[in-house]
């Protein structure tokens, strides 16, 4: 009876067991890319970096995420020689105004990189306002992916 119950009790704790493992990097990658290149830059300093609600002020996140961005591309970005950051904003507001909004994120993701090394030079912004969303929503959670600013490596 004991035994059963043990053997009864054996795919739950392979279900849970399985609910605790690492889950798989965001495009089926495995975290062997190759050093230097752009999958390489995802999975080891990350793309995007996220801001509060009519700011563009850097988060302790998202400064961290910089970091790790400037680092490699003080390593790897020889092979690049245009990197840049995409500014984006949630879809409310006017046009204009979160046209201005991604411009002032992409500056201020622009700027923490040159501060961390990167030379000046290489680094190029654009700003895509509303008009080009990661999320299509009408809710917090949404918006708040949207509010962003994307590093591109060319």
């Amino acid at each position: 009876m004991q035994r059963r119950r043990i053997l009864g009790l054996a795919p739950a704790l392979l279900a849970v067991a399985a609910c605790g493992a690492t889950p798989e990097a965001p495009g089926g990658a495995t975290g062997t890319a190759a050093p230097g290149s752009p999958e390489h830059f995802m999975q080891s300093a990350g793309d995007r970096v996220f801001f509060e609600l009519d700011s563009w002020t850097l988060t302790p996140v998202a400064r961290e995420t910089l970091t790790r961005q400037a680092a490699w591309l003080k390593q790897y970005g020889e092979r690049y020689p245009v990197v840049t950051i995409e500014g984006h904003a949630d879809e409310r507001g006017t046009r204009e105004y979160n046209i201005a909004l991604g411009e002032r994120r992409a500056a201020a993701a622009r700027d923490f990189l040159a501060a961390g090394g990167v030379a000046r030079g290489k680094l190029r912004i654009v700003s895509f306002g509303k008009e080009r969303p990661e999320i299509v929503g009408n809710d917090e959670g949404s918006w708040s992916r949207n509010r962003r600013a994307v590093t591109t490596l060319r």
